[in-house]
Formats: C-alpha cells, structure tokens, sequence
C-alpha cells in the first residue's frame, strides 16, 4: 500500500491548548501541567485512508507574536495547519488571521482548519458560535469546538483535515 507523508502546523497563541490538541490525538491523553512549547515540536500519527496510508507529520509550532525569520521557516513543505483559539480568552480569537496569513504566505494551497478549544470550561466561554462562524468565513474555512481534555471533536477536526488535503493534494503523488 502506498504511503503518503504530510506536514501539518497547529498555530495559535500561548497557552491556547495546541500541544494539549497534539498529545491527545497522537497519544489519547491528557496532560493538566502546561508545557510551554519552545520552538516546535514534531510528532507523527498514521492514518488509514482508502487505498494509502496518510503520516501527518504535526508541527506543534510556538505561540505568541510574529513567527522570527528561524520560525517562519517552520512552515516551509506546510500543507495544512489547524490555527487554535482559546474559547475563554477573545483576543487567541483576533490573532488567527495573523496565522493564517503566515501560513498562506507559506503555502497559498495549504489546508485550514479553525478550531475553538477548552469547549469543556462552558461556564468561563466567552468566544460564541457566531463569532467563530464569522471569522471562520472570513478565512474560508471550517470551524470545530474542540476539548483537548475531554477528547470531544478532536480526533473529528484533525481528521477533516485530513480530509481536506485529500481533495487538494493528490494522495498518488508524494
């Protein structure tokens, strides 16, 4: 069966749960300490899909301000990244087409996914469907509400990532 390799990025700012994202879709878990990521951190998680095998290689890139020129290559072979908003803090919502355009710079095919995370803390949400529809429109892409704690819709966002480099990138070519 063929193999077909992609790298995706999860992008976002501080603290917005993207390594939490990473680590419960690559290892089922859940970590309550916060790992600050420096720089970035590589993980791989194998997908079967119909006729090949999918590796998505996971760029768990760093958080925070303008990528430095070291970064910005980080996105270098990118053909897809999940920008993460935390749902209980509006400004990770305002910083995504930052993201965004980063990534587009990168790779103008590059598939995207907009993901709410920390959809558990309901009583503390201040980011609201409508919100996110907007900007997620604005972008021209989908959105999930995702909790890296619970598990709820993750394994569902990174595979309708998945998805999407299907229908943009042919999986007969490398």
């Amino acid at each position: 069966m063929k193999v077909v390799q992609k790298k995706i990025c999860l992008m976002g700012d501080f603290a917005v749960g993207k390594t939490s994202l990473v680590r419960r879709f690559v290892e089922g878990r859940f970590d309550e300490k916060y790992l600050s990521t420096i720089g970035v951190a590589v993980s791989r998680r194998t997908l079967s899909r119909d006729g090949y095998t999918l590796n998505l290689l996971i760029w768990d890139l760093v958080g925070g301000n303008e990528l430095s020129h070291r970064e910005t290559g980080y996105l270098a072979g990118t053909a897809g990244a999940i920008v993460v908003c935390d749902l209980t803090r509006p400004n990770t919502l305002e910083t995504l087409q930052r993201y965004v355009h980063q990534v587009r710079v990168s790779n103008p095919q590059a598939a995207l996914l907009l993901v709410g995370n920390k959809a558990d803390l309901v009583a503390e949400r201040m980011i609201d469907d409508e919100q996110l529809m907007a900007v997620s429109q604005a972008l021209r892409t989908e959105y999930f509400l995702t909790s890296a704690k619970t598990g709820q819709a993750v394994e569902e966002a990174f595979n309708y990532l998945a998805d999407r480099l299907e229908t943009i990138y042919d999986p007969s070519t490398p």
